[in-house]
């Protein structure tokens, strides 16, 4: 069984190699259709680095270091085309470059940037996958590669979302390096812990948190899938993090084994799976990710007075389940139990003021859904919901808050907290990922910010911060403003993109 395994690989690996070239001849043309129809002068250092980013048109963080990296691109590298790999079909190029403008204040320049539009994006989706949603999405992820490279092959390949499973796809079909910026571990040892120790979580429902027999199959489903994550993140030629806690993940992710799923890859049909990547000549998989800030734009934060704040808790995120606006609403609710004076006040009422990004129409049914809530709480009056807030609309709330407000559990980063210490606004966050290791710490040995852990503290820091002395206040937001500005500037993370080594795999 064993060497039949083995001259089936080998088989496998040739039909494959077979396959590739005939896409790369097939390529060739498609290559100098999207060449051409840019009026790029194609030189022998033409080149083209194809970005995969699905929800390119999000609005979002990630998206902010998409963007930023290829403007940099677009900047130093004119014999670079960028290629993204965008499912917003119902975009068109220009409204994408108008909305990264309207959004961030970014420019970029079309005549170097084509996009690939994906029909396939459906695939990727939560609400495809019910059930056994990572190994859903991860298989559905491969599909949309597969879609992506049929249309063009680059010459780079670079994932900025976190789908490390289409590696193998473009590996096989194009023969070309693979990277990635992760923002996010698809799988983490705290999502098996999670499981392991029977917490109910958005990643692990109370249907399985209270069974052992389903919470053992979901831990067996959980070790499977983080080893064949593990194996693809090893196909990378080079990774880039966005922070510390992503890296301590990501590089003991890139070192995990299972002895028994190793034997069983040895010794049966499975090592089909790992054939092709084992006969890839002289590949080295990387041992640890490097760390490259995300970029905030403090241009136009920094010129914000730090004095004469309204009384406003503002969110800046996304409506995703992970952002956990419920908890948002939960602590300000606690605040105005415990101190109903907040709400007395004629002149500057407290207000709780949430901002996010609303993708599709789950996104707009948890808007909903929290609306009903802040209604249950009896907090509706104080509350403002503003979904898709162009950065004009983000940038004036965010130069009259007093508080920035991060209730994400884990944030692989914050670039959210980034930008309300920016612009002068006392974050408080979850302590715990980004905001707790990188972003909101000592500068000087004095704090930048708080954190909590649940609506009792987070009021308490709510309190805590509404109610300093005028000289205390603006020392603070003068500290976390100087940290921020220093820290994760766009000019750091350019830095930072530059030196992770993507430029030399080129070829």
């Amino acid at each position: 069984m064993f060497f039949l395994s083995i001259a089936c690989g080998i088989l496998l690996y040739l039909f494959l190699k077979t396959q590739n070239d005939k896409s790369r001849t097939a390529n060739e043309a498609r290559r100098n259709a999207v060449l051409k129809e840019l009026g790029v002068n194609v030189t022998d250092k033409t080149r083209v680095v194809g970005f995969f980013h699905p929800y390119c048109n999000a609005g979002g963080g990630g998206e902010r270091v998409l963007w930023t990296a290829i403007a940099q691109i677009q900047r130093t590298e004119p014999d670079i085309v960028c290629a993204v790999y965008s499912g917003d079909i119902d975009a068109s190029k220009e409204d994408i470059i108008a909305k990264v403008k309207a959004r961030f204040d970014i420019e970029l320049s079309p005549n170097t940037l084509h996009f690939v539009f994906l029909q396939s994006r459906y695939m990727v989706e939560d609400s495809t996958w019910p059930r056994f949603t990572l190994l859903g999405q991860s298989l559905g992820s491969m599909y949309l590669a597969w879609e992506a490279m049929s249309k063009l092959i680059p010459d780079l390949y670079i994932d900025t979302m976190g789908y490390a499973f289409t590696f193998h796809i473009v590996l096989w079909m194009g023969s070309i390096p693979v990277g990635a910026y992760v923002h996010y571990p698809t799988i983490s040892t705290d999502m098996i812990s999670r499981v392991q120790s029977r917490k109910a979580w958005h990643t692990n429902s109370d249907a399985i948190s209270s069974s052992s027999v389903l919470s053992k199959g979901k831990l067996l489903y959980y070790r499977v899938f983080m080893y064949y994550y593990a194996y693809s993140l090893r196909q990378a030629s080079f990774l880039m993090v966005n922070s510390s806690w992503t890296k301590n993940h990501v590089d003991s992710i890139l070192n995990y084994s299972d002895p028994l799923l190793d034997f069983l890859h040895l010794s049966t049909p499975l090592i089909l799976f790992k054939i092709p990547g084992l006969l890839r000549q002289g590949h080295i998989p990387p041992r640890s990710a490097s760390i490259v800030y995300p970029p905030c734009d403090t241009r136009e934060l920094v010129k914000f007075p730090l004095e004469g704040r309204e009384r406003i808790i503002l969110s800046v995120a996304q409506f995703r389940p992970e952002k956990d606006h419920a908890s948002q609403l939960y602590s300000f609710a606690e605040l105005l139990k415990l101190y109903p004076e907040y709400t007395k006040s004629t002149v500057d009422p407290v207000r709780l003021v949430l901002i996010g990004g609303s993708r599709n129409k789950e996104d707009s049914d948890r808007v909903d859904s929290l609306r009903v809530l802040a209604k249950e709480l009896g907090i509706e009056e104080h509350v403002t919901f503003i979904v898709n807030a162009s950065f004009a609309e983000v940038l004036q709330w965010l130069s009259k808050a007093s508080i920035g407000l991060s209730t994400m559990v884990d944030e692989h980063f914050g670039i959210n907290v980034v930008e309300f210490m920016a612009a002068g606004a006392i974050p408080v966050t979850h302590a715990s990922g980004g905001p707790l290791n990188d972003i909101v710490v000592p500068y000087n040995g004095l704090p930048t910010g708080y954190h909590a852990t649940d609506p009792a503290s987070f009021a308490d820091a709510f309190h805590t911060v509404l109610s300093l002395r005028p000289d205390e206040e603006l020392a603070l937001r003068e500290r976390a403003r100087i940290w921020a500005v220093q820290r994760f500037s766009e000019e750091e993370f350019e830095k930072g993109w530059n030196e992770s080594g993507w430029r030399k795999w080129l070829l």
